[in-house]
């Protein structure tokens, strides 16, 4: 644990679980999703204790005030001895809104197909394919 000094800004976004992979945090550092003290930051550059760190998450924006700075990887429990969240309730409400939203209601008969509903049939029966002594001579080869 680094408790003092200064950390890349993407090692520390993983560590303590705002994104769930280094490289994902690297890459949202590059969209300029991610800011520190209102400047849109690249991957390699340091942050330490005290600085405001602002993560883009659509449709939220997420605002944390580092209190000390860590290179490994945190169990979720001591994320809170690393971060303030200082990230307004309007905000977290987005994510609800959105979440209870994304479970969407499908028509019956559209999404995954099904073999009873697609296969071909003749009174109940699976159709061989035309294409069968294709195959057989591929099984030779």
């Amino acid at each position: 644990m680094t408790e003092t000094g200064s950390v890349r800004i993407d090692k520390f976004l993983w560590a303590v679980r705002l994104y769930k992979t280094r490289s994902l945090a690297s890459d949202a550092c590059r969209m300029g999703r991610v800011l520190v003290s209102n400047t849109q930051v690249k991957p390699s550059r340091s942050v330490s204790a005290g600085e405001m760190v602002t993560v883009k998450k659509p449709p939220a924006t997420f605002t944390y005030r580092i209190k000390s700075v860590t290179e490994n990887r945190l169990p979720a429990k001591l994320v809170g001895e690393f971060l303030d969240d200082l990230t307004p309730e309007n905000e977290k409400i987005k994510i609800s809104v959105s979440r209870s939203l994304s479970t969407g209601y499908r028509q019956k008969g559209l999404g995954r197909p099904t073999k009873k509903r697609d296969a071909p049939s003749t009174n109940g029966r699976m159709v061989r394919p035309l294409y069968r002594w294709w195959y057989k001579d591929l099984k030779r080869c």
